[in-house]
């Protein structure tokens, strides 16, 4: 729009009166309400929405860890006599056991450590065990264990194994190839799956 000049604002100013003008001020407020009442709908949206997020991220993540330390209790209780018949005698139990580097840095963690006076076995607890990445981050904990082996494993021959509420059958094969014995949760009990025949347990 161009600029008007001083003579033709004049003469516009002469074809207003004030009922023209309080009409359109009347109209201009409305529009401005409207728009100021779309705006804090919006807002009010944009609140629920933000409050909707954290519910979900701080429940979700709760439960997460709830479920993580219901399957680690559940597996725990009399697991060390699912490899009795191997002869271990697996008795001691430790549960979230750190790993320490020679410098006192935290590199890792074990989720189950069972052992005897000669053997151990680090058992890494999952509610689904269905990627084989998940057994090449145990293949490599188990070698953080060998290397920085806590009081508990000093000296003793160290085996490995895995544990889920669900073992998705290809995974599972990976695991045994790799020296891992396997165990799946079933019910209220957890049963220790027979290994292929010819399966050696891998001493790290």
């Amino acid at each position: 729009m161009a600029e008007m000049t001083a003579e033709e604002a004049a003469e516009w100013g002469k074809t207003l009166d004030f009922p023209t003008v309080w009409t359109a001020l009347l109209k201009l407020g409305e529009k401005v309400d409207k728009t100021t009442e779309n705006i804090n709908k919006l807002g009010e949206r944009v609140d629920k929405m933000a409050e909707k997020v954290d519910w979900v991220t701080s429940n979700v993540g709760g439960l997460n860890l709830s479920m993580g330390e219901l399957v680690e209790t559940l597996f725990a209780p009399r697991l060390g006599e699912k490899f009795d018949a191997y002869h271990y005698k697996l008795r001691r139990t430790f549960k979230r056991l750190p790993l320490y580097d020679d410098t006192s840095r935290l590199r890792g963690e074990i989720d189950i450590l069972l052992s005897n006076t000669t053997v151990c076995m680090a058992i890494e607890i999952k509610r689904w065990l269905d990627k084989t990445g998940q057994v090449d981050e145990h293949i490599k904990r188990m070698q953080l264990i060998r290397q920085y082996p806590p009081a508990e494993a000093k000296g003793k021959t160290l085996l490995g194994a895995l544990a889920a509420a669900v073992v998705d059958p290809d995974v599972r094969d990976y695991a045994e190839e790799s020296g891992f014995f396997v165990l799946e949760l079933t019910g209220e009990d957890v049963r220790l799956l027979e290994p292929a025949k010819g399966f050696k347990p891998k001493e790290w």
